[in-house]
C-alpha cells in the first residue's frame, strides 16, 4: 500500500516527544509498504524552507514550516492549527495514495483528511489520542460557543466519515459509542513500549555518573510536557514532603511547556532547586532513556476535570515499563490502575504529604521493586508490545484499503 500519514506533530527518537507515528510507520515501511508523513516542522531554523523533505528509517517526511510550542497561547496554537489543515491539505491532494492515516490530536488534522479522501475517493481512518473537543472545552480553553459547536461538528463529521477509527484507549471507544458511533467501527489499538531504545546500553551516558548530586542516591522522575493539564507544580510539592522524610532522595524533572518557569520558580521559592528536586530542559528521548534507566520510580501527571485524565495514555507509562521501572500516577485512569492491577505502580494521593510517605515507603521496598522489572516485561512484551500492537494497525489499514477496490470509499 501507499499510506498517506497526517500528524502535525511527528516526532523521532532523536528528538524530545512521543514517537508512536514513527514506530508504527517505520514498521509499515519494514513490512513493504510506502509511508508519505505529512507532518510540521515545529521548532524552525532561519531561513528554513515552507516544506523540506527528509527520509527516516524508509518513511518519506515532508516537514512543513508551522512553529508550534507548548508554551504559546490558544489563539496562536488555534492558528498553528488551522495553518497546517490548509499546508498539509494542498500538499495530500498532490500525492497518490491507497489509505489516508490521521491522527488527532489536534482535531483540525481532520480538515485535510476529510477533504482529499472525498476528492480523491481515497478511504480515511481516523486516530484518536485525546478526546478532542472534550478536553480543551473541560479545561477552559475553548469556551466560544461558535468554536465549540464548530469543534463539535468537526468531530462527528470525522468518525462518520471514516471508515474505521482506532481509540488508544478502551473508553475512548466508549465514549464514540455513546454517541451514536457502531462499536465495529472503532478498533482499540493502545500506545506501546520501545524495547530496543529504553533497554539498558553500556555506551550511552550515565547521568549517575555525570551528576555527583544524584550519585546512588535514590531518583524520582518526571519526563515530558509542562502544560495545564500535566500539573506538574505538584511533582515539586511532592518534592517538599519527601525532603521532610528523607532529603537524600532526588526528584528531576525535564521537558518544556508554558508551566516551566512556573515550576522553576516555585521549587526555587521553597528551597528545594538544586538541592533536592533539579529541573532539565527538553531533552531527545534517546537521551531520556538513560534518566529512564538511572531512575528508581517514574511519575505520571495529570490535574483537571476526569475527562482529562481518565482515558488518558502518557508516553512515560510505556517507557516506564520498557525500562522496567515502577510508575506513580497521580490520576485514578486506565493506565493508572492497570499498574496498581500488573503490580508495576501505584496512584498516588492527591495531598503531596501523604503521597510523600507512599513514595518514600515504595522506595524503601526493596523485595517490591526487584520484582518490578520482570512484571512490566509481561507488560511491555505482551499486551502493550510495538510489534504486535503495529501488526493491529496495519490490519486496519489493508481493510480500510480494501474498501476502495471495492469501490467503498
Amino acid at each position: 500500500m501507499r499510506i498517506l500519514y497526517l500528524h502535525q506533530y511527528f516526532l523521532t527518537p532523536d528528538m524530545s516527544g512521543g514517537t508512536r507515528s514513527y514506530e508504527l510507520a517505520r514498521r509499515f515501511v519494514a513490512a513493504g509498504h510506502e509511508v508519505h508523513m505529512i507532518t510540521s516542522d515545529q521548532r524552525p531554523g532561519p531561513g528554513t524552507a515552507a516544506w523540506r523533505d527528509s527520509n527516516e528509517a524508509g518513511i518519506h517526511v515532508h516537514w512543513a514550516r508551522v512553529p508550534y510550542g507548548n508554551e504559546m497561547g490558544f489563539g496562536r496554537r488555534l492558528i498553528a492549527f488551522l495553518s497546517f489543515a490548509i499546508r498539509a491539505t494542498t500538499l495530500t491532494s498532490r500525492l497518490a495514495g491507497d489509505v489516508i492515516l490521521a491522527t488527532s490530536t489536534p482535531l483540525t488534522i481532520a480538515i485535510p483528511a476529510l477533504l482529499v479522501s472525498a476528492w480523491k475517493r481515497i478511504p480515511f481512518v481516523f486516530e484518536v489520542r485525546d478526546m478532542w473537543p472534550d478536553v480543551p472545552i473541560a479545561i477552559g480553553a475553548l469556551r466560544n460557543p461558535i468554536l465549540v459547536w464548530m469543534a463539535r461538528w468537526l468531530e462527528m463529521t470525522a468518525y462518520r466519515r471514516a471508515v474505521h477509527i482506532v481509540a488508544l484507549a478502551p473508553g475512548m471507544r466508549d465514549d464514540m459509542v455513546a454517541r451514536g458511533i457502531p462499536a465495529e467501527k472503532v478498533s482499540v489499538v493502545p500506545n506501546g513500549c520501545d524495547l530496543d531504545i529504553f533497554a539498558p546500553d553500556p555506551a550511552r551516558a550515565q547521568p549517575r555518573d555525570r551528576f555527583p548530586w544524584l550519585g546512588r542516591r535514590k531518583l524520582v522522575l518526571f519526563t515530558g510536557a509542562f502544560g495545564i493539564v500535566n500539573g506538574v507544580e505538584y511533582f515539586v510539592h511532592l518534592a517538599e514532603e519527601v525532603a521532610r522524610i528523607d532529603p537524600e532522595i532526588r526528584f528531576v524533572a525535564i521537558g518544556s511547556g508554558k508551566e516551566w518557569e512556573r515550576v522553576r520558580a516555585r521549587a526555587a521559592t521553597t528551597g528545594v532547586l538544586d538541592r533536592t528536586f533539579y529541573l532539565f530542559g527538553a531533552i531527545p528521548k534517546r537521551e531520556v532513556a538513560g534518566w529512564l534507566q538511572a531512575a528508581d520510580l517514574v511519575v505520571a501527571l495529570f490535574t483537571g476535570p476526569p475527562t482529562v485524565w481518565k482515558n488518558a495514555v502518557p508516553n512515560k507509562f510505556f517507557d516506564a515499563l520498557a525500562a522496567g521501572k515502577p510508575i506513580a500516577s497521580n490520576f485514578d485512569g486506565w493506565l493508572a490502575r492497570i499498574a496498581v492491577e500488573s503490580q508495576v505502580g501505584l496512584t498516588l494521593d492527591v495531598d503531596p504529604t501523604a503521597a510523600a510517605r507512599q513514595v518514600v515507603d515504595m522506595l524503601g521496598d526493596d523485595l517490591w521493586l526487584s520484582g518490578v522489572p520482570a512484571r512490566a516485561r509481561v507488560l511491555a512484551e505482551g499486551r502493550f508490545n510495538r510489534e504486535g500492537l503495529a501488526r493491529q494497525m496495519l490490519d486496519v489499514l489493508t481493510a480500510a484499503a480494501g474498501r476502495r477496490s471495492h469501490g467503498a470509499a
